[in-house]
């Protein structure tokens, strides 16, 4: 998308906030490109106003670019088909024991991290942390976006507030999560509904990553049941962390990287799985196979 060129004082001024409003937009949409897509659109709908009727430039830019990603966030739950396009980097660990050299790669992982904990968010909790946690935009600015009191506003961003803190502490609740983990696979494998039930969030989301597309699968019922019909495939695997969460990754009988398969615990359930099965991708986790 191409940039503006700063011929008159508005396209100056909207040029000195784009890096901050593409910020914003890229830690909501969680996409590069929709984040562009987003500031663009921002300006466009600002060279159609009247500048003598913005006070402050700034908080009416922030509005423009949160309606427009809320908008693109309801979408996205309203049709799961429709993926965004970036893939974030793959940081891959072994499980097998936290050494010390993994450390760099983890911390690198945390930005990425982030932005996986904020997808398993509602649109109006992931609005409402970003812009207050993130950006400090007051309550009452959130508010008039979602049509929402500042109080309801505060109780979103605060419930947000608890799921992310809950999503990020792998250092901290890393045996705790990868309990949950384990407990979804024996229930997989052992084709146990009820089990895998018991550890699903109601409202999980599965993406599979496929060299055909992306398909997305919502609601416990769906997501177990197709955990449950795929576990006789499984081949051996190896408990990893994917971009500092836990997950698994299985091989064929070739030696081939055959999935990666990542989850987001929150509490004790799962609130979102990622699976991974593009041999391009695969082949850039370099890491050997169980004895």
């Amino acid at each position: 998308m191409s940039e503006t060129t700063p011929t008159d004082p508005l396209a100056e001024a909207f040029e000195a906030e784009r890096d901050r409003l593409r910020a914003v937009a890229h830690r909501l949409l969680g996409s590069h490109a929709d984040a562009e897509d987003a500031v663009q659109e921002a300006w466009l709908r600002l060279s159609r106003q009247d500048p003598a009727g913005i006070r402050n430039l700034a908080g009416w830019l922030t509005t423009v670019v949160g309606r427009i990603s809320l908008d693109v966030l309801r979408s996205r739950r309203a049709h799961p088909e429709a993926s965004y396009d970036d893939v974030p980097e793959l940081v891959v660990t072994a499980d097998d024991a936290a050494a010390p050299e993994e450390d760099a790669a983890l911390a690198d992982a945390v930005g990425i991290a982030l932005l996986v904990v904020l997808d398993s968010l509602r649109p109006s909790e992931r609005l409402a942390f970003v812009l207050h946690d993130l950006f400090a935009v007051p309550f009452e600015e959130i508010g008039r976006i979602l049509g929402r009191s500042a109080d309801a506003t505060k109780m979103l961003a605060s419930r947000a507030r608890r799921k992310v803190q809950a999503g990020e502490r792998p250092a901290a609740a890393g045996r705790e999560q990868r309990a949950v983990v384990d407990a979804f696979l024996t229930a997989a494998r052992h084709g146990d509904f009820e089990g895998l039930l018991r550890v699903l969030d109601p409202e999980v989301r599965l993406t599979s990553d496929t060299p055909g597309g992306v398909v997305v699968t919502l609601g416990a019922t769906a997501v177990a049941a197709g955990a449950r019909l795929g576990a006789a495939a499984a081949l051996r695997a190896r408990a990893v962390r994917v971009n500092g969460r836990p997950g698994v990754l299985t091989w064929r009988a070739d030696g081939t990287p055959a999935a990666l398969i990542a989850f987001t615990v929150t509490g004790t359930r799962i609130t979102a799985i990622e699976a991974l099965s593009d041999p391009a991708r695969l082949a850039a986790t370099r890491l050997p196979p169980p004895e």
